[in-house]
């Protein structure tokens, strides 16, 4: 007998929403962990069950589901938030999937995760992809490489700036590699990846590989952005992030995630798995993209104190 409902962790986030959607679309009854209020839109079909990190809560929240579908993790180190943290809440989050009885785990990580432990994102990230393989229950690992949608922050952001400023900073030569994947694009693979009982891991990657400049300037057509490209050292590009974080109140980017752009580690050499294109994404969005500034900090902080 089937079960009759799946857990998305965050169903109310970026990701998460888009998966949830989806099993909503094919009849599924979706639980959700989650420190989000349920938005006005949301899907009357989604139950909201509070994150508790703990392990008899959690064994409740997941007693069952037929599967366990975790965007869970975090951006940045932030106050009391940490990668140590989010890796030990991971660690109870699948040893609890496996007491409840949840049949598969798939889990949404990054690309490249196992090849940067120079990066606290991606050295976390490896470390919770290990922690589920060690758990015992059937998986998947999805890697996204640089996920984009209507929600997104990077791309959207990026589209603000170059409607906004004269002058677009790009670090070094521009030409280290990106492969973008669309959400909903994520989301498919997410749930394709749960109708299988075989352990496997399988990027998200879009059917575009380009350079970062040519991603840029690919969003400037887009747009109607007159500002000009120019290159410079990594280090002035931070400089100007941090000095537009504090009038942003923000963080634009890190000094981890610029140096994972630069050395490829969102762009790999395998077939495509994504379906949309990027470049047609953009153009056909173009009349929206850029318009508001997304806040990261406002999204995953400041609403839930």
């Amino acid at each position: 007998m089937a079960s009759e409902f799946d857990v998305v962790t965050g169903a109310f986030s970026y990701t998460g929403s888009y998966i949830a959607e989806r099993l909503v679309r094919e009849g599924r009854v979706v639980r959700t962990l989650t420190r989000r209020p349920r938005p006005e839109q949301g899907s009357s079909r989604i139950e909201v069950v509070p994150y508790r990190w703990e392990s008899d809560a959690l064994v409740r929240a997941l007693e069952g589901a037929g599967t366990l579908y975790n965007t869970y993790w975090i951006r940045l180190a932030r106050g009391q938030t940490s990668f140590e943290e989010a890796l030990r809440n991971s660690r109870v989050l699948f040893d609890s999937a496996k007491r409840a009885g949840v049949h598969r785990i798939v889990h949404v990580s990054i690309t490249k995760a196992d090849q940067a432990p120079y990066l606290s994102y991606f050295a976390g990230k490896a470390e919770v992809e290990a922690s589920l393989k060690e758990s015992g229950v059937s998986y998947a690992v999805v890697r996204p490489t640089v996920v984009y949608g209507r929600e997104d922050v990077l791309i959207n952001n990026i589209a603000w700036l170059l409607r906004r400023i004269p002058i677009f900073v790009i670090a070094g030569s521009g030409d280290y590699r990106v492969r973008p994947v669309h959400v909903d694009d994520v989301a498919r693979i997410c749930v394709e990846a749960a109708r299988s009982t075989v352990d496997f891991t399988i990027d998200a990657v879009g059917p575009e590989t380009m350079t970062f400049e040519e991603m840029v300037r690919g969003i400037r057509s887009a747009v109607g952005s007159k500002s000009i490209i120019v290159h410079s050292p990594r280090w002035v590009l931070l400089t100007i992030a941090r000095f537009l974080g504090i009038v942003l109140r923000d963080e634009l980017m890190s000094a981890g995630e610029l140096r994972g752009l630069m050395d490829e580690l969102v762009a790999t050499d395998g077939p495509a798995t994504g379906e949309v294109s990027f470049l047609e994404w953009v153009h056909k969005n173009r009349e929206t993209l850029g318009r508001a500034y997304v806040s990261e900090t406002k999204r995953n902080y400041r609403r839930t104190g």
